[in-house]
């Protein structure tokens, strides 16, 4: 925590000084002592100091300044801080202001000059007064703040962005938020500028891209080099894992991610059916855990930035990002997973992301506290997010199309929602159409399928855990994918026709190899992939080892 700040205001160097001195002999563990002769410089680095998130515990200002009085100068600081103790340092002939300042300004105590020696004339009283400052203290919370609209699409792409990435951060409701206004009127925002990042350097960015302020946060947008030993796409488990194998075992390795770390499982709230962990991991801990260590391994991380297109030519592949850059690589490991698919209903455009959700229940729990929330979707993740949700929400609804969940969610979840008494289960249930007011989603229309039945329900929020859609549209290569969008690979490829046109290798795919040699696939991307967070690791691991069988016979 920084330390909170005694501030010196005297316009007589001398004194200043001395006062200085004396207050560093006896805080400085404690406290920054920071010291001015200038009024008004002191009023413009407490704007500064606010921006930065700084805490002033203490004035001491001398009451005859001739840019302005002691007293006035301490009547601006307390619209600032407030809560600082205020102490004038007067001459014998200004004891009767100081005592008229008591009460104008809340004065806290009068120091006449001289206060030597300070053992008895100014560390009692200073100490007696930081010490019940301490006692009200409240920190605030020193990192990035968000400041937005609860229900703006934007808002929560930020949100969003700065959880999956692990940064910390406090979200401000500009319309809820008395510290919200406060940051509003210190920067001079309007609503325009939403969202707004305040940075811990007192820096702010109005409604900015994410690589921007990725830049800003110290990500790494651009590549270092031109030629690597493997490539890999999408940093979810299975690109974590193959990111680990391939940085410990030499290769010279990029992992390119376009959102976040971690995938679909990097936004779940607890995994807890992974080997090594019995009483459960989340899905950021799992995430933080394994990027920290690819990076010990010596790999290079690329987020946020999207590959657009895979390109091939004389053994080596050529992939081009987002922003136009070029990187060839001897080989490549496609782990870029899958997105929910969109819930065909009316109305759910509307309110994407000012209300309804898909995925990201942990980035906006906080927001349905007492709420009324419905979940879409019978698998694991709709399940953990209900167990989640469950801890804010007033409601929690499961909605699916069967009767019950025991096809699609693992034993272990069904028999934790069954022991939450907020966690409803909707079964035979669809959602047909979305309504809401003022731009945020109010009532779902919900259909009985066994009835034919329809009902209008109040809804909050709106979290889609529906089914798998491969994110494969971008690959231009000739890569055999399934009917799905699935990319096939290994001996699966030999069931396709124009396999044999396209593969000109005497011998057969490596079990992970997709049909242009050196480009592999693994985890859910994967045709026939198991679609669990341990069997995904499994397969970056294993995608590894046929990186090296490649590369050798190259």
């Amino acid at each position: 925590m920084k330390k909170p700040i005694i501030f010196v205001v005297d316009d007589d160097p001398q004194v200043l000084r001395a006062v200085t001195r004396d207050l560093k002999s006896e805080y400085r563990k404690e406290y920054r002592i920071m010291s001015t002769s200038s009024a008004n410089d002191a009023l413009e680095a407490l704007i500064d100091l606010k921006k930065k998130n700084e805490t002033v515990a203490l004035f001491l200002v001398d009451q005859r300044m001739p840019e302005m009085l002691g007293v006035d100068f301490l009547s601006e600081a307390k619209n600032h801080y407030p809560e600082a103790k205020k102490v004038l340092l007067t001459a014998y002939s200004d004891t009767d202001a100081a005592i008229k300042a008591i009460n104008d300004v809340q004065l806290d105590y009068y120091l006449t000059k001289p206060w030597n020696p300070p053992e008895e004339k100014l560390y009692p009283t200073l100490n007696d007064l930081l010490q019940v400052w301490q006692l009200d203290f409240q920190p605030d919370f020193d990192g990035i703040k968000v400041i937005g609209y609860q229900f703006s699409p934007k808002s929560h792409d930020i949100k969003d962005f700065l959880s999956g990435n692990l940064f910390p951060f406090q979200w401000l409701d500009a319309e809820t938020s008395e510290k919200a206004q406060e940051l509003i009127e210190l920067h001079e925002l309007t609503p325009k500028d939403m969202p707004v990042i305040s940075l811990q350097d007192g820096s702010c960015f109005k409604n900015p891209d994410i690589i921007e302020l990725a830049t800003a946060l110290g990500l790494n947008a651009h590549p270092q080099d031109n030629l690597y030993d493997v490539v890999i796409i999408g940093a979810g488990p299975s690109g974590l894992a193959a990111a680990v194998y391939g940085g410990s075992e030499g290769l010279k390795t990029l992992l390119i991610e376009k959102h976040a770390p971690g995938g679909q499982a990097g936004t779940s709230s607890r995994i807890e059916n992974y080997l090594g962990f019995p009483n459960g991991l989340s899905g950021q801990e799992l995430t933080h855990r394994a990027i920290t260590q690819a990076k010990r391994f010596g790999i290079e991380f690329l987020s946020p930035q999207e590959v657009t297109s895979i390109s091939e030519k004389d053994g080596y592949k050529s992939i081009v990002l987002s922003n136009g850059e070029c990187i060839s690589t001897k080989s490549v490991v496609i782990t870029t997973g899958v997105n929910y698919r969109k819930l065909e209903a009316e109305g759910i455009e509307n309110f994407t992301g000012a209300g309804i959700y898909y995925g990201s229940s942990m980035t906006e729990a906080q927001a349905c506290h007492d709420k009324e929330v419905y979940i879409v979707g019978g698998g694991n993740s709709a399940g953990q997010s209900a167990v989640y949700l469950s801890k804010f929400a007033k409601n929690v609804y499961i909605v699916i199309r069967k009767e019950s969940l025991n096809s699609s969610m693992s034993s272990y979840l069904i028999d934790q929602i069954d022991a939450i008494d907020n966690i409803t289960l909707l079964g035979n249930t669809n959602i047909t159409k979305a309504l809401g007011e003022n731009e945020r989603l109010t009532k779902l229309e919900l259909t009985d399928n066994s009835t034919n039945t329809t009902r209008t329900v109040p809804a909050d929020a709106l979290f889609i855990f529906i089914g798998a859609r491969p994110y494969t549209d971008w690959i231009a290569l000739d890569i055999i994918k399934n009917e799905r969008g699935f990319i096939e690979t290994g001996r699966d490829l030999t069931r396709y026709e124009n396999f044999k046109k396209i593969w000109k290798k005497d011998r057969e795919p490596f079990l992970l190899e997709t049909c242009s040699p050196g480009i592999f696939a693994s985890g859910d991307v994967r045709a026939g992939a198991m679609n669990r967070v341990a069997s995904a690791v499994g397969e970056g691991a294993m995608a590894i080892k046929f990186v090296h069988e490649y590369l050798a016979e190259t």
